[in-house]
């Protein structure tokens, strides 16, 4: 058992209950939120609020939230919503991919101070805490600024032990270079996550993360190109050739972003990524699991997935 920061205060990771360990409250901009909120639709809290008392009330006992500063965090609205809702919300610290021009000269071991404060001392200005780090890399690859990033993540996991989910884009493998970054680093690749990892069907590459010791996030759902039913395949394959302790399932889902303006001038009552998976935090209750046990899967293995294997990642075991 260990203690872990949620945006409500320490958690003890036993206390984790069923996990989905890739998601978003909101999804935006940074300062965003405070600075333009009218640009995320009316009753922006209420409407979260109201969603996570949905997924609550289906058994969904926490969640990953994965945005960072870049991505719009907003600590304060994310304890308001988790309180409000009953749930535990796990928020991270580190970056995701946009690294503005300005900061192209800060170096890792600066970020990594940064990190640790906001895993240690709370995000400034408030007392909540990050539970877990982030770093990204996409299509273009671990570009020099994302590998600062990456480097500041692995310095601030080696100094706290904290572990590390990863932003990857399987269709170009880059996994393997944000691995040798880690491994250069000095991470324990059995504290790192490797995310959107069905966002291919490549067993072979998949084999590949997991033999280095890492965990996979296969949290695209309903996902784009890859169907949702050869995502739930090729988890079903990875659980069948014995890695079901080191997967994670979950959606990627965005409560709260921008609704933009269409062509007529109107703005839509939802966002486009509400539009594109309407059971928002309940997709994996509703299709993923009924499909994974018509494949075969057990109770047993439900509760590994979503119980055991968050809880294992965040206890180093």
């Amino acid at each position: 058992m260990s203690d872990i920061n949620s945006v409500t205060g320490p958690i003890d990771s036993a206390d984790l209950g069923f996990t989905l360990m890739h998601e978003h409250v909101l999804v935006a901009a940074s300062g965003l939120s405070r600075s333009y909120p009218d640009l995320l639709g009316p009753d922006r809290e209420s409407r979260a609020i109201a969603t996570l008392k949905r997924a609550k009330a289906q058994g969904i006992d926490t969640m990953l939230d994965a945005t960072t500063f870049d991505l719009g965090r907003d600590p304060e609205l994310l304890r308001t919503v988790a309180t409000a809702a009953g749930i535990n919300l796990i928020n991270v610290t580190g970056w995701w991919l946009d690294v503005p021009r300005f900061m192209l000269g800060v170096g890792a071991n600066q970020m990594a101070d940064e990190f640790i404060r906001d895993l240690n001392e709370g995000f400034r200005g408030t007392t909540i805490k990050a539970g877990m780090l982030k770093c990204a890399a996409d299509a273009e690859g671990v570009t020099p600024a994302l590998e600062t990033m990456a480097r500041a993540v692995s310095r601030a996991h080696v100094q706290t032990g904290v572990p590390i989910m990863v932003h990857s884009y399987p269709t170009g493998q880059v996994a393997r270079r944000q691995i040798e970054i880690f491994r250069e680093e000095g991470v324990d690749l059995s504290r790192v996550k490797i995310d959107h990892s069905n966002d291919t069907t490549d067993i072979e590459y998949l084999e590949w993360i997991l033999a280095q010791g890492c965990f996979l996030g296969l949290d695209r759902y309903p996902g784009r190109l890859v169907s949702p039913h050869s995502r739930t395949l090729t988890l079903k394959r990875l659980m069948d050739l014995g890695y079901g302790e080191r997967l994670c399932p979950s959606h990627d889902c965005i409560c709260l972003h921008i609704h933009n303006e269409q062509a007529d001038g109107s703005i839509p009552a939802e966002h486009a990524f509400m539009r594109s998976n309407p059971d928002q935090y309940l997709y994996m209750h509703r299709h993923v699991i009924p499909e994974l046990k018509t494949l075969g899967a057990t109770d047993a293995d439900i509760q590994m997935l979503f119980v055991d294997n968050p809880r294992r990642l965040f206890e180093g075991r």
